[in-house]
C-alpha cells in the first residue's frame, strides 16, 4: 500500500483528496498546510508520494519545501497541485524534480492515474535491485529476462503470469494494488475473479505462498 502525504493549505480540497485516496486504498500518513510542516512530516512518516500544493501557508512555498525534502528523501515521488499554470511555476516545479504537475481543477481519475503511473515508474528503477529475486520454496525470479526458476529448471507459467510476477518483483517489500495489477497485466480493468484465478493458478504451479494477499487491497511476493 502506497503511503501519501498531502500538503494543501485549503481544508476542503485537502479533505476531498484524502477521501479519494482512502477510497482507492492508499494510506494517507498526514495532511498539513505549510512547507515547514511538510518537511517535518516527510521526515517523520517517510511517505512514498507527496501531493504538494505550490502556494502554501508559512514562509516556504511547495517548491522550496520539495527541494529541502529531496536532500533527505531523494527518491520520494512529488506531485505538485496548483491553480497556477504560468511558465515560471512550471519551471519551479521542474527544478524541484517533480514527477508531475497537475493544474486545478483536476479530476479524481487524473489524480489516481498519475499516482499509479508514478509508482510503476518508480518501481521500474533498476538501481539497488538484485538481478535475481529469491522467493519462498526455493524459487527465484530473474528480473531482466522475466523468468521463474526452481533450482536450475525453468517454470513454464505463461506470459500473463510472468507479467504479474515481473510487476510484483519491482517492489518486493511492499504490496501492489489490485488496480495497478489490472492496468499493467491486462491493460484494462478486469474482474477481480480473473485476477484471483490467475493467482490461484500460479500458486498451484509453484508454491501456495509465492504470492501473498495483503489486507485484501493488493498482493506482494513472498521473498526470502
Amino acid at each position: 500500500m502506497s503511503r501519501v502525504l498531502i500538503v494543501e493549505d485549503e481544508r476542503i480540497p485537502a479533505n476531498y483528496l484524502k477521501k479519494v485516496l482512502l477510497k482507492e486504498g492508499y494510506e494517507v500518513v498526514s495532511t498539513v498546510a505549510s512547507g515547514e510542516a511538510a518537511i517535518e512530516h516527510a521526515g517523520a512518516h517517510r511517505p512514498d508520494i507527496i501531493l504538494m500544493d505550490i502556494m502554501l501557508e508559512g514562509a516556504l512555498s511547495g517548491t522550496e519545501a520539495a527541494r529541502t525534502i529531496r536532500r533527505f528523501m531523494p527518491d520520494v515521488i512529488i506531485i505538485f497541485l496548483t491553480a497556477y499554470s504560468e511558465t515560471q511555476m512550471l519551471d519551479m516545479a521542474l527544478e524541484s524534480r517533480a514527477y508531475a504537475y497537475l493544474v486545478k481543477p483536476y479530476r479524481d481519475k487524473e489524480i489516481i492515474t498519475t499516482l499509479r503511473l508514478a509508482m510503476l515508474g518508480s518501481a521500474k528503477a533498476p538501481l539497488a535491485q538484485p538481478a535475481t529475486l529469491q522467493l519462498v520454496g526455493g524459487y527465484r525470479f530473474e528480473r531482466e529476462s522475466e523468468r521463474l526458476f526452481l533450482d536450475s529448471k525453468e517454470v513454464p507459467l505463461g506470459p500473463v503470469a510472468l507479467r504479474l510476477l515481473a510487476l510484483l518483483s519491482r517492489s518486493p517489500q511492499s504490496s501492489v494494488s489490485i488496480e495497478q495489477i489490472m492496468e499493467h497485466v491486462w491493460g484494462e480493468s478486469v474482474s477481480q475473479q480473473t485476477l484471483r484465478s490467475l493467482i490461484h493458478r500460479i500458486r498451484d504451479q509453484t508454491h501456495k505462498e509465492l504470492i501473498v494477499n495483503v489486507n485484501k487491497v493488493g498482493y506482494r511476493l513472498s521473498v526470502t
